[in-house]
């Protein structure tokens, strides 16, 4: 099986990339710049096939697939800045990067008869009420420009496909790039007290751990919609970071000692308006992976004590 991945200097794809090789099933990573521009950190990333692409291209995705010639594309790349998203300027790239680029990619694996990943996310509900999303659900109500453009992308697969898996996903944190548990290890060094919000609720995700979900898909024809995060209860964010400074103070980081830095709860309509307009429900229903037969997530706790295990901080 060869595994053409989109988007490797981001987090999920610099996974996906080193879960094919520990298989050993040859992967081919591809981003928008001439070379690999993700973390150095000697894992097999960086020393697999690389190419360049640009998937707001149609000639470009059409020129790299029919060359490289996949069985299947694990689609991670993505415009993932959700308040940079809802700036004027930013809305033509936004779309061509989350809708056209999907589309070009699923036309383009419909040619070759090809399987294809499409990354999804919880930003494709409205996010009211307190029932975890199924993943079959279609009362589709984004909130902002990220969630629009995502929603397209997997209307985009969908329709052009049948060998496809929409995995939805949420609070994605990994080692190659920025997330929430490095901003708040950041600012837990420099700040006294800390507000974070206490009513928006679902379970992160722990890149690695998605990726082995991934792999594990792409051997199979179990195609559909899933809902993919760690296993664990239904958490705000501050209690995501209360446990993310409990478990660094664990592992003997005294920059985080209770007695100096407070977390303290406020609401999203305390904390501030943000450009774009978050959901208040992010629980995802994760329980169709296991009847489908495929391993359920770690917890997030687990997830996140390995994690601070792996980072420098």
């Amino acid at each position: 099986m060869k595994v053409l991945v989109t988007g490797v200097a981001g987090q999920l794809g610099h996974d996906v990339m080193n879960e094919l090789a520990a298989r050993g099933i040859e992967g081919i990573g591809s981003d928008i710049r001439e070379t690999y521009s993700g973390v150095e950190d000697g894992t097999a990333v960086t020393r697999m096939p690389y190419v360049q692409m640009d998937i707001t291209e149609e000639m470009s995705v059409q020129k790299v697939l029919s060359e490289t010639a996949p069985d299947v594309v694990v689609h991670c790349a993505a415009w993932t800045a959700v308040d940079a998203a809802e700036e004027e300027a930013n809305r033509e790239i936004v779309y061509k990067v989350n809708v056209l680029g999907t589309k070009h990619i699923a036309s383009a694996c419909k040619a070759l008869g090809c399987k294809m990943v499409y990354i999804s996310t919880d930003y494709v509900f409205d996010g009211q009420g307190e029932k975890p999303w199924d993943p079959d659900c279609k009362e589709y109500a984004p909130l902002n420009v990220y969630g629009e453009t995502k929603l397209k992308g997997e209307l985009a697969v969908s329709e052009c496909l049948d060998q496809y898996f929409i995995v939805r996903i949420a609070w994605v944190f990994g080692k190659n790039g920025k997330n929430f548990i490095k901003t708040m290890l950041d600012l837990g060094k420099t700040r006294n007290t800390l507000k974070v919000v206490c009513d928006q609720i679902g379970t992160p995700t722990y890149t690695l751990d998605l990726a082995r979900l991934l792999v594990d898909m792409i051997l199979t024809e179990k195609y559909g919609y899933y809902h993919a995060t760690n296993e664990g209860e239904y958490i705000s964010w501050y209690e995501f970071t209360k446990e993310i400074f409990r478990q660094a103070r664990e592992l003997g980081h005294e920059a985080y000692d209770a007695s100096r830095l407070t977390v303290t709860p406020v609401t999203t309509a305390e904390y501030g308006v943000s450009k774009a307009a978050r959901p208040f429900n992010s629980r995802l229903d994760r329980s169709k992976l296991t009847a489908s037969g495929f391993a359920p997530l770690p917890t997030w706790q687990d997830a996140l004590a390995r994690y601070l295990k792996e980072i420098d901080y």
